[in-house]
């Protein structure tokens, strides 16, 4: 089996805490630990751990809070890992041997695709259509998960496009896999994080026996740092990948745990979705009038959920080149939509502070100018 790197990983980490803007990451700016404490009410006494081992899996709290978002969910179901993308590793893992079909709804954060051709298995993509507004084509869905699929990938809310999987699609898919006997990993880790507010995108919980959720704290939560995330699973199936997680990070840190146990209360749960949607609402309303403002250079559709915008760029220069030109003459971070396998795009972050997110802006429209030779705004 040949290892397949993570392209966009190693990119942002070797570069995201070394230039002045970042604007490759997808969630917003993020909560210290004394804001989280004072907007859940708690006292300082929860900083009083003793930083011993923790429990693996998750303490029994954090689990039974996390339980309680999923209907029919017990703390049997429930996994806590370093970070959703530990969860959809070891589910990979899992799940995947060499020869398997998996199916991935693309385009996507490519941790999956990359591990499950490391693992063996053979790829195949249902593409969002530009023209669906970023939604699959039902016979598409039909056609690609053909008999002999063993797992099926839907980041929903999806990243890099920020568009929420039609309900009617989503059924789609879920009754497609049950018809081959597919298992369905559903990263929602940008749940909560809608741009228009309301109830969070409906998850896929539920929907079916062989349905994987996974979720954390780094989007919509605004706590990237404390590198907690989860999975819920059929109980069988949580066993399963425990065993596999003590050859990992075995477990998450003592302070972490019991800070994501104030972050997914139900007190405190809303108030910092409200905290998430209100920043990205009011950063959408910069990023959008400078998109407008660049002369008919950029094409996009808003984002329903997410601190990012898939922009379609008058390319002049390969996109990886033209995030290099941003990153060593203009001091910004963004992501190229080489990296999640579609030329001619990019993903830009907005969830910086406003102040910093028009600066930046104006850093790309400079560099961008200078790269294809012409006139922006």
């Amino acid at each position: 089996m040949a290892f397949h790197p993570f392209e966009m990983e190693r990119w942002q980490s070797t570069w995201e805490n070394r230039v002045r803007f970042n604007l490759s990451e997808s969630g917003v700016y993020p909560l210290t630990a004394a804001e989280l404490i004072a907007l859940a009410g708690a006292g300082t006494d929860v900083l009083d751990h003793r930083l011993g081992y923790p429990q693996s899996n998750g303490t029994e709290p954090l689990r039974a809070a996390i339980a309680a978002l999923y209907p029919g969910a017990t703390i049997e179901h429930v996994l806590v890992t370093s970070g959703s993308a530990e969860s959809n590793y070891v589910n990979c893992w899992t799940l995947i041997r060499p020869g398997d079909r998996v199916v991935v709804v693309g385009p996507t954060y490519m941790q999956t695709p990359g591990l499950a051709r490391t693992f063996g298995a053979e790829v195949a993509t249902i593409p969002l259509r530009e023209e669906l507004a970023w939604q699959p084509d039902p016979a598409e869905i039909d056609e690609v998960i053909a008999p002999g699929t063993r797992l099926v990938v839907v980041t929903n809310p999806n990243n890099p496009t920020g568009a929420i999987l039609a309900p009617t699609l989503a059924d789609r898919i879920v009754a497609r896999a049950d018809a081959v006997g597919a298992w369905i990993l559903a990263d929602e880790v940008y749940q909560g994080a809608e741009r228009a507010g309301g109830r969070p995108t409906p998850s896929l919980w539920g929907k079916s026996e062989r349905v994987i959720v996974t979720n954390g704290l780094s989007k919509a939560y605004g706590l990237p740092g404390l590198r907690i995330g989860w999975c819920v699973a059929p109980a069988d199936h949580v066993a399963a990948l425990w065993s596999r997680k003590d050859y990992t990070t075995i477990g998450p840190t003592v302070m972490s745990d019991a800070l994501a146990t104030l972050a997914v209360q139900p007190a405190v749960r809303p108030k910092i979705f409200e905290r998430t949607r209100g920043i990205i609402r009011a950063n959408w309303a910069v990023l959008e009038r400078w998109l407008e403002a660049q002369d008919g250079a950029f094409t996009w559709r808003a984002p329903d959920a997410g601190a990012i915008c898939w922009v379609r760029y008058d390319k002049a220069v390969e996109s990886s080149e033209l995030a290099e030109i941003l990153r060593r003459d203009e001091d910004v971070l963004i992501v190229p939509g080489e990296q999640f396998g579609l030329e001619g795009f990019l993903r830009l972050g907005f969830g910086p502070p406003a102040h910093e997110l028009e600066e930046a802006l104006a850093r790309v429209a400079d560099g961008y100018r200078r790269a294809r030779g012409g006139a922006l705004v």
